[in-house]
């Protein structure tokens, strides 16, 4: 069976053409008033954001990474610090510890949701750490609340990295809401996505939201009137138009995205040699991804794109054997789980516009790939 057309691992066109009309009503407001930093669209969808997470405040930024920075900086997080985190997320996780002069310490993940193992967490926290990050990695949330005392027993922050989680929730708290703060990303291809760069701050404490603010803003509240070394990181009027129609539909969206997983459970169940994602108890998860393992995975992977699948990996390299963290000086056999993981991830498309006769075809050709056709 060929499939007619080239199945991506995501469709921002659907999504585009979904929204379209709103965007362009959007846009021509902006443009006609100019209003391209701070316009009333950036505080209306900040307002919207918090409300659908169930947050008292919610702050816009540039990027995701800036979020994570930003969030990690209002906690308290200075040079010389260390933040604890999981060895498999993206590198903007420790990116975002490394840029404030703090030192990332990864640590190994549980070996069925691939998520941060809070049992390594206690034993890499110490005089030192200043905050941990739980990733909630694919669009699952992590045990946050197993982190709590962990982090209160050193003194540190608890800041989400909720860029994946967009919707998901655990035992009925959204992700983003469950530490002191987090930061998320609305990088494009993400649940909630903008037509470019952008980001967001959440919290429930006003004077995180405060800090985050003055430092997104060069330092200042009043024009010229510096008050702390800050960066230039705001949410741009025309990504918050994006934002604010595809917040929208993300409930909808969301539930097409647990449809579709599924779907894909049901029609893998069955497969030998496949290792299929499964949601942990008291989780709803938002399913931005869908990651199963499975061995020899580059020749599958191969064999999907060749078949016209958009599959991917999310990601091949843990952060302490990548090259940027060599002066860790950690390798190959300190965190086994998470490099093990990485070498057997395989990313399938899934999005909300996908459909039943595209995931089956995707399920023909994992399956032939797998020898069992």
């Amino acid at each position: 069976m060929n499939f007619p057309t080239a199945i991506p691992l995501v469709d921002l066109g659907a999504q585009q053409e979904e929204i379209a009309d709103e965007v362009e009503i959007g846009m021509k407001e902006v443009f006609a008033r100019t209003t391209f930093i701070g316009g009333p669209q950036v505080a209306e969808f900040e307002d919207a954001y918090a409300t659908f997470l169930g947050a008292r405040h919610c702050v816009g930024v540039a990027n995701g990474t800036d979020a994570l920075e930003l969030a990690l900086r209002a906690c308290g997080v200075s040079r010389g610090g260390e933040v604890v985190l999981p060895a498999n997320t993206f590198i903007a996780t420790a990116e975002a510890v490394s840029r404030i002069g703090a030192t990332p310490v990864p640590v190994d993940v549980d070996p069925v949701h691939l998520l941060i193992d809070p049992a390594r967490v206690a034993d890499a926290t110490g005089p030192r750490t200043q905050a941990i990050v739980p990733v909630h990695l694919f669009g699952q949330t992590a045990p946050v609340e197993r982190l709590e005392s962990l982090a209160e027993s050193v003194g540190a922050a608890l800041v989400e990295d909720a860029a994946q989680s967009q919707g998901a929730t655990r035992d009925g708290r959204f992700a983003g809401t469950l530490g002191h703060a987090a930061g998320t990303s609305f990088y494009p291809g993400k649940n909630l996505g903008a037509a470019g760069d952008a980001g967001a701050v959440t919290t429930n404490d006003p004077d995180i939201a405060a800090r985050v603010r003055l430092l997104g803003a060069h330092g200042s509240t009043v024009r010229y009137q510096h008050d702390a070394i800050g960066m230039n990181s705001r949410l741009d009027t025309v990504q918050a138009v994006v934002l604010s129609a595809k917040l929208r539909r993300l409930h909808g969206w969301n539930q097409r995205r647990r449809d579709a997983a599924r779907r894909y459970s049901s029609l893998l169940s069955d497969l030998p040699g496949v290792v299929l994602p499964s949601s942990a108890a008291g989780n709803i998860d938002a399913w931005h991804l869908y990651v199963i393992r499975v061995d020899e995975r580059d020749r599958v992977l191969a064999e999907l794109q060749a078949a016209g699948i958009g599959a991917g990996i999310h990601y091949p390299v843990p952060i302490h054997l990548s090259g940027a963290y060599r002066e860790l000086n950690l390798g190959r056999g300190d965190f086994p789980v998470a490099e093990r993981a990485a070498d057997t991830m395989l990313s399938l498309p899934i999005y909300p516009h996908i459909t039943a006769d595209q995931q089956e075809y995707v399920a023909e050709r994992l399956i032939a790939a797998m020898g069992r056709l």
